[in-house]
């Protein structure tokens, strides 16, 4: 048997291999019921809509999760995942409006509610194989044969129970309010869904300063004097005018009275604002004159406005003044209208913008109806009789002015209202508004603005502030609570959670249950006609029971459950009922008094469902009682989702939790940042730069993927996502991983070495073997931490530069020879040993982020050893750290040694002398007799890859190399400020001992100006100056100096050694093994006999030549060519 050996990197093809292998062994099943009885790891999956199509940030949120299930798997947790899926609400009603070619309006008419919910429960699954699909491929382990489904009768139940809770404690009750609404949607909505990303929108705006026209009569003394007064209120939102009651001014405020001309009539006027805002308000058209004699206005229309400010008073002055109805076509509000159109007071007035008077339309804002209520008298909302005799406001539900509002009846207040079909008018209401307005001499300024407007997070068209009758859950009585429980929650990252999770919370309004839709979770609360008497039902039994009651009283003339048998949990039984609205609506109950019960028409919100999901997975408190009851699978240890998620699912898993249970829900929370596009844009279909996952993954496979993403960035930031950068993954890390398995692979094969032999004690292995197993066991401690504290983008980090610098890039590089030259003896043994340790702990370590390739590395490496091994490595358990492995002097030292090549090479580079040209000598300065020992100890390692002769180690205090301090203005500018110019010049005179105390990472102090100052490593940067004929550079304290002058015998072996590299690839060309023997013919050449005459033997060794032979002339052979020689050369297999 020997070890599997592939011709090539097919990371896409190794997935497809694996997954089958997986589906076969059953390896995700396998891996829960091996930790049987072992701790649990709790996870909860946020549920996504299936009616619509996965994208690429799909994977990278999934792939967030998977992995920290995979990891505490290998760490010897049993972690049951359930999927599930989001099936009510918005996403779903709108997309089967739009394919059945409805509104809201037609549901009931044209299609029944029946029919209508059918298509939604038909549509809702509609992608569910995609999604499938695309879990599977990306290597997403997840339960999808038992997923919880948010449409099912037992799912709803449980939410009915969470409900009944809630309104038992008292938190929840119904309320008349000014509501964000959704006008194409048809439903209120929650202030969380009017705060999801993308809500608020630019947008601009035609705005009014309207002039409303005071009675005369009503005004204070100090005004009465005036003829035509009017006070001036602007609004970015014209068409709530016509609903106008009162003008709010701020009674601390100071106000004046400013004489001037209509701008549009050239009436004479005299307007009433706050005096701080007159020349802003007064500003372009118009100018100040210090004389009221001067208010003359000129015919010429380009002539400016003059403008004369009069005496100054306070809005308490003003309350109580009445005013003339503004717009001539409207009704008067249905009651007490006498109290209507007249100056109240209100703290909430400023003089930020505007007028420093607030137009008040208490129908259409939520301060405008709060401040009118508190007014006394109260002031009405204008509301109205319609022709069923039901109040309502002037705009109606779909977002149009009513008829009797005259020529603007039937006009949506909003042209993004109008539909496809129908012809949008030139001019917005906004502006038929303004117009009029100006005709009539009501209106002062009209103008453009541009501001931030809320726009429906589903149908993405603007909402309304609307009145509503709605049921709400009191939030702000348990703000504290929640508050105080989400200081216990582990936030990745912090700042979300004490930022805008945290703020939020503090911020929190009650939560708007209702939602007038069809498609969703009907909200269990029965009401008799007089709405004196109440009933919640908080389970399908207690719903059968009251059934019972109704059809005894007559009410009801049988039970739509009658199949249902109370206490059966079998989910045939549940299947049998549906318990959507279109069959509650139905019922009717009957009150303790006798009197018919009929149903809120509202459903829930649909956040409601997902938030609810920790209880209904579980079909809670009816089933699996222990489940939550006793912390099996409550709270979950681990969720993640979108940073969106903040105003939307954790916020609701936390709202219900604390509120029910008075718990949290969730222990550590990662919300994930947004996948942008490689410029930083959104992405979408609309710009054309959607990423396809699908193809994505076939084309650079799941694992490169999955490792891209991971390490790029980490998860709560926003990822530029390019697919230029997988490629970069799969070639720098699984391309390394896989050269180093290759490697491996290819001379264990050839030695039959499958781990047979007793394992070699570490005290015994050589220096090289022991520091890559050190640096191993620091690998696999640090990465168990990452994992560990969420820091996934740390662990792929570390991983990768083990990998590509310490594995590959040094030790393989560095053993090489080892493996290919000298018999099966304990040093090769050793070396096999060391490296297949290696890959199989990566293999381990790394499988939480790439689940398949490694899969894949862990079975080719076991499948021909003598371990007792499981068919997955996410079967295996997670390495541990052997803390007597890890030898920190051992790999400072390494590290050294690595840190004066890579300055030595850096030289070769900027010199343009390549490594196998050998040079004479590296000088190294070094600060103390331990810092000598440990270059002594690895100067041969350092010679042989850096390909000098000599290195000669010198004292710091030598005076060979001068060093010298140059300041670092960008670290103690902001630090010191003016002493900045004396101090620089103080750092340059730093003498020897100063310098080394920095190199050292210690501090220094000096005296600038008579101030003590500290001075910092980095507030320096330590140089070294060139010598004649010698190259100098520095790194983290360490400075090379490299001879850079060649002399003839150091030119010849350069050749040599150019010569072995032309030798050695021509032997891979023409499919020689490693280990046979050659004949080398070489055709003469002046330059290259000298340089073969004196390295002969070294030509001859490294190319396994057993005769080299110098011909005058080759005729079959390949030409070699460099360093101005042109030649050709032959090879004959022995």
């Amino acid at each position: 048997m020997a070890f599997k050996e592939y011709k090539r990197l097919n990371l896409s093809q190794i997935a497809k291999e694996v997954l089958t292998d997986w589906e076969s062994n059953h390896s995700f099943k396998k891996s829960i019921d091996l930790r049987q009885g072992a701790p649990k790891f709790v996870f909860y999956e946020g549920p996504p809509s299936a009616n619509g199509m996965p994208g690429i940030h799909h994977v990278m949120a999934r792939s967030i999760k998977d992995i920290f299930c995979r990891y505490k798997t290998l760490k010897g947790f049993q972690v049951q995942r359930k999927a599930g899926w989001d099936t009510h609400g918005l996403p779903i009603e709108l997309s089967v409006e739009k394919e059945l070619g409805i509104t809201k309006e037609d549901i009931g008419k044209s299609i029944s509610v029946k029919d209508y919910n059918k298509a939604c429960k038909k549509a809702v699954m509609r992608y569910t194989d995609v999604w499938n699909n695309l879990t599977k491929k990306m290597g997403y382990w997840v339960d999808m044969e038992n997923p919880y489904i948010t449409y099912k009768p037992k799912y709803i139940e449980s939410v009915w129970w969470l409900l009944k809770n809630l309104f038992e404690k008292g938190l929840i009750y119904k309320g008349y309010t000014i509501q964000p609404y959704s006008p194409k949607a048809g439903t209120g909505l929650s202030s969380h869904e009017l705060n999801q990303p993308g809500t608020y929108q630019d947008v601009t705006d035609t705005t009014v300063t309207a002039q409303f026209n005071a009675i005369k009569n009503t005004l204070p003394k100090s005004l009465k004097n005036y003829d035509s007064v009017h006070f001036l209120a602007w609004t970015t939102t014209p068409w709530t005018l016509p609903s106008n009651t009162a003008l709010t001014v701020g009674p601390k405020i100071k106000y004046t009275i400013v004489s001037t001309f209509n701008q549009y009539t050239k009436t004479p006027i005299h307007v009433v604002l706050a005096k701080n805002l007159v020349s802003k308000v007064l500003s372009n058209s118009f100018f100040k004159v210090e004389k009221k004699e001067e208010l003359k206005l000129e015919t010429n229309a380009k002539n400016k406005i003059p403008y004369f400010v009069n005496n100054t008073f306070l809005g308490s002055d003003l309350i109580g003044v009445q005013y003339e109805q503004l717009w001539s076509e409207a009704p008067l509000p249905y009651k007490n209208a006498e109290n209507a159109f007249r100056i109240i007071g209100g703290d909430f007035v400023t003089t930020e913008d505007g007028t420093g008077i607030v137009h008040t339309a208490p129908t259409f804002g939520a301060d405008d109806a709060k401040v009118a209520k508190e007014a006394n008298p109260e002031i009405p909302p204008m509301l109205i009789y319609d022709e069923n005799q039901q109040l309502v406001p002037l705009v109606d539900l779909q977002g149009r002015f009513r008829p009797e509002l005259g020529e603007l009846g039937g006009k949506y207040v909003k042209n993004e209202y109008y539909s496809s079909t129908e012809k949008k008018p030139e001019k917005s209401v906004d502006v038929e508004i303004a117009i009029k307005l100006k005709e009539e001499n009501k209106a002062f300024k009209v103008e453009k603005y541009v501001h931030s407007y809320p726009n429906c997070w589903r149908t993405d068209k603007p909402i309304l502030y609307y009145p509503l009758d709605s049921w709400f859950i009191k939030v702000t009585e348990k703000k504290e609570a929640l508050i105080k429980l989400n200081e216990s929650i582990n936030w990745k990252p912090k700042s979300t959670g004490d930022g805008r999770f945290g703020n939020w919370l503090a911020n929190a309004n009650d939560w708007n249950l209702s939602r007038s839709r069809y498609w969703g979770i009907p909200l269990p609360i029965w009401r008799s006609e007089d709405s004196k008497e109440t009933i919640i039902i908080g389970s399908v039994e207690e719903l059968k029971n009251e059934i019972a009651k109704s059809i005894s009283l007559g009410f009801m003339k049988e039970d739509p459950f009658h199949s249902f048998e109370i206490n059966n949990m079998d989910e045939s039984n549940y299947d049998s009922i549906d318990l959507h609205k279109n069959i509650v609506d139905k019922i009717v109950l009957a009150s303790s008094s006798g009197q018919k019960m009929f149903r809120e028409s509202d459903l829930i919100d649909v956040w409601f469902d997902s938030g609810s999901m920790p209880y209904a997975q579980w079909h809670y408190p009816f089933e699996n009682k222990e489940m939550i009851d006793d912390n099996i699978a409550f709270p979950a240890d681990y969720i993640a989702e979108g940073v969106d998620q903040t105003r939307g699912w954790f916020y609701t898993l936390h709202a219900i939790s604390s509120m029910v249970f008075d718990s949290i829900s969730y222990k550590n929370v990662i919300s994930n940042g947004l996948v942008l596009d490689k410029n930083g844009q959104k992405m979408s279909k609309r710009l054309g730069n959607a990423v396809d996952p699908f193809k994505t993954i076939e084309e650079f496979g799941p694992d490169a993927t999955r490792w891209y993403m991971i390490s790029n960035a980490n998860p709560w930031d926003n990822l530029k996502f390019d697919v230029e950068g997988i490629e970069e993954s799969k070639r720098k890390f699984f391309g390394t991983l896989y050269n180093v398995y290759s490697f491996f692979t290819l001379y264990a094969n050839i030695d039959n070495f499958n781990y047979q032999e007793k394992e070699i004690e570490n005290s015994e292995k050589s220096e090289l073997d022991r520091w890559i197993i050190s640096e191993l066991n620091s690998l696999i401690f640090e990465v168990d931490k990452y994992y560990s504290e969420y820091e996934p983008t740390k662990a792929a980090r570390s991983i990768s530069k083990f990998v590509q610098l310490y594995l590959s890039n040094w030790y393989v590089r560095l053993s090489r020879r080892r493996f290919w030259k000298g018999s099966y003896e304990k040093d090769k043994i050793s070396a096999y040993q060391t490296l297949y340790t290696c890959l199989i702990e990566i293999a381990k370590i790394s499988s939480p982020i790439a689940p398949f390739y490694m899969d894949r590395l862990y079975c080719d490496l076991t499948s021909n050893s003598r371990f007792n091994s499981f068919k997955s490595v996410h079967l295996e358990d997670f390495p541990i750290s052997k803390n007597k492995l890890i030898d920190t002097e051992l790999q400072k030292k390494i590290r050294k040694a690595q840190t004066i090549c890579s300055l030595v090479l850096s030289l070769r580079k900027k010199e343009k002398i390549k490594v196998r040209q050998p040079l004479s000598k590296v000088m190294i300065p070094y600060s103390s007799k331990n810092e000598k020992l440990q270059f002594e100890q690895i100067s041969e390692l350092i010679k042989s890859e850096v390909n000098v002769k000599e290195i000669e180690l010198i004292s710091n205090s030598s005076g060979i190399l001068v060093k010298k301090v140059k300041p670092n203005f960008k670290s103690l500018g902001p630090k010191f400020g003016k002493l900045l110019t004396p101090i620089a010049e103080k750092i340059k005179l730093l003498e020897i001992s100063d310098i080394e105390k920095i190199e050292n990472g210690d501090t220094i102090s000096l005296i600038v100006n008579d101030n003590p100052i500290v001075i910092n490593p980095n507030d320096v940067e330590v140089i070294s100056e060139d010598i004649k004929g010698w190259l100098v550079a520095s790194e983290n304290n360490i400075t090379v100096a490299l001879d850079v002058q060649l002399n003839n015998e150091l030119v010849n072996e350069g050749i040599a050694r150019e010569l072995v590299n032309r030798i050695q690839n021509h032997r891979k060309e023409i499919g020689l093994l490693v280990t046979d023997k050659i004949i080398l013919n070489i055709q003469r050449d002046n330059i290259i006999e000298k340089a073969i005459f004196e390295n002969r033997e070294y030509i001859m060794n490294e190319t396994l030549s057993v005769k080299l032979n110098i011909e005058d002339s080759i005729n079959r052979g390949i030409e070699i060519n460099f360093d101005n020689i042109e030649t050709k050369l032959n090879i004959e297999k022995k």
